[in-house]
């Protein structure tokens, strides 16, 4: 089980992902601002807007803990600035929705 901080701001598609992320055992903190919340052990980032501006939001948290960008499958462009940024898996909206859970784990996995 970790504690995941989710910075996504579509509170749609920012439920299903504290719903699958719960119901994988983890503790999931949705906000608004990144900073606003205690250092968990993996970080979650929504790309999908305003990539740049998020981006610059979590530039000192990148290094910390695990992190896990997603994307709009059509900015593969976002995909490279994320990475150049330093996330450490970057993957498309699509893939985050299915493997949520899975990709948190291997995240987890890789910092043992």
């Amino acid at each position: 089980m970790a504690r995941v901080v989710a910075f996504i701001p579509d509170l749609l598609f920012g439920s299903n992902v504290v719903g699958a992320l719960g119901a994988a055992g983890h503790v999931v903190e949705l906000v608004s601002d990144p900073h606003s919340a205690e250092p968990g052990d993996v970080l979650v980032v929504d790309l999908t807007a305003d990539p740049d501006e998020r981006l610059g939001s979590v530039a000192g948290l990148l290094g910390s803990v695990p992190s896990l960008a997603f994307y709009s499958h059509v900015e593969a462009d976002v995909r490279d600035r994320a990475q150049a940024a330093g996330v450490d898996l970057v993957v498309p909206r699509s893939r985050m929705a299915r493997e949520g859970p899975a990709l948190v784990d291997r995240l987890l996995a890789a910092r043992h």
